[in-house]
């Protein structure tokens, strides 16, 4: 029955309630230790994340949010070049050959690669040691040197000279192995050789950049810059492209000034080249979380997308743009008459990591 009270419950409950409520009030107040509120904070904010995304709105932000990175109908992986070459690619995959069908050829773990003169061989570094290679890989020659970066390639079929920086020094050797020398200190930038008659080498020191001539010996041309990265010579050899975080600019062999840009408050600098066969300029231009290609003194936008992009690497014949693009783990191609986009996607799936561009080399 409901309402059967055994004799004395009430009574009974009393004075137990009165003994428990006597030692809660004599307790000692403990602190509950912070590490043990961290996860469930932590599993809160999961929690919350979670059902955010699982909610048809919060599907909706990550369905556009995917969208805005990377170019739509991109190919699932790089099934072809859109120019006849052959890329060199590097990065902490190794050391790459990609042909204009797709195929792809590892040439071992190196970390910096550059092709020798019309595309047959390839100098790369590993560890302590300038290598030469062939296109399969095999090893022609080396050379042990500490901590060898960034190689250069220069020259002819029979005569041929190789620029590198090593333990913080600009070196040079012949292109078989012979007759290496060093040429003064040097910043961490990768040299470049001037295109044409005239062993040329310009390279960079931290506040200045310098054009030496590899056949007298001797430095004939220095610019104050600071914080150069970047330095590239037009296909006519005259002008000579320095880009920096805070501006790109141009000067002539005599070292006057062509021209300079700077970039817009709140804005930097990544990446910048001249189009081939002119003395025009592209740069890579970062603000916030967004970046954009754009053509200089036309003010022209090439390309733009959410996140970053690396690099400009233009195809043999000029006409194509390759834009590396880490943030949509593509590489995007971009034909600008007529106006045509390509997206590869899934790079570093394909290079065991994303990859830095070496060069695009030989049309043929």
């Amino acid at each position: 029955m409901k309402d059967f009270r055994a004799p004395g419950e009430s009574e009974a409950a009393k004075r137990s309630w009165q003994v428990v409520r006597a030692a809660y009030e004599t307790r000692e107040p403990v602190s509950w230790p912070r590490r043990h509120a961290r996860p469930l904070v932590a599993g809160a904010l999961v929690a919350a994340a979670v059902a955010a995304v699982l909610s048809p709105q919060g599907r909706s932000v990550v369905h556009s949010l995917r969208k805005a990175v990377g170019v739509e109908h991109a190919q699932t992986s790089l099934f072809s070049l859109p120019a006849h070459g052959r890329l060199l690619v590097t990065g902490r995959g190794g050391t790459w050959i990609v042909r204009a069908d797709g195929s792809r050829r590892r040439l071992g773990d190196y970390q910096d690669a550059a092709w020798s003169p019309h595309g047959i061989f390839v100098a790369a570094t590993h560890g302590n040691e300038l290598v030469a290679l062939n296109q399969h890989g095999d090893v022609r020659w080396t050379l042990a040197r500490r901590a060898p970066r960034f190689p250069a390639w220069t020259g002819t079929r029979t005569d041929t000279r190789i620029a590198y920086l090593s333990g913080g020094r600009l070196r040079v050797v012949a292109g078989d192995g012979t007759g290496d020398y060093e040429v003064g200190p040097a910043a961490l930038v990768a040299p470049a050789w001037r295109h044409g008659r005239g062993r040329l080498l310009a390279y960079a020191r931290p506040a200045r950049v310098i054009v030496y001539s590899v056949d007298a010996r001797a430095s004939f041309l220095v610019k104050r810059f600071q914080g150069a990265r970047k330095l590239e010579w037009s296909d006519d050899g005259r002008l000579l492209l320095v880009v920096g975080p805070r501006g790109v600019r141009v000067f002539g062999l005599q070292g006057v000034l062509f021209s300079e840009d700077h970039p817009p408050t709140g804005s930097v600098d990544v990446d910048a080249a001249f189009v081939p066969g002119s003395h025009r300029v592209v740069v890579i231009r970062a603000t916030g979380s967004a970046s954009k290609v754009e053509l200089l003194n036309a003010r022209r936008n090439l390309f733009s997308g959410t996140g970053v992009f690396r690099q400009l690497v233009y195809s043999p014949d000029g006409r194509w743009l390759l834009i590396s693009w880490p943030t949509a783990n593509q590489w995007v191609f971009v034909h600008s008459h007529p106006r045509r986009i390509v997206g590869a996607a899934r790079i570093s799936n394909q290079f065991g990591a994303y990859p830095r561009v070496a060069f695009w080399c030989c049309a043929r």
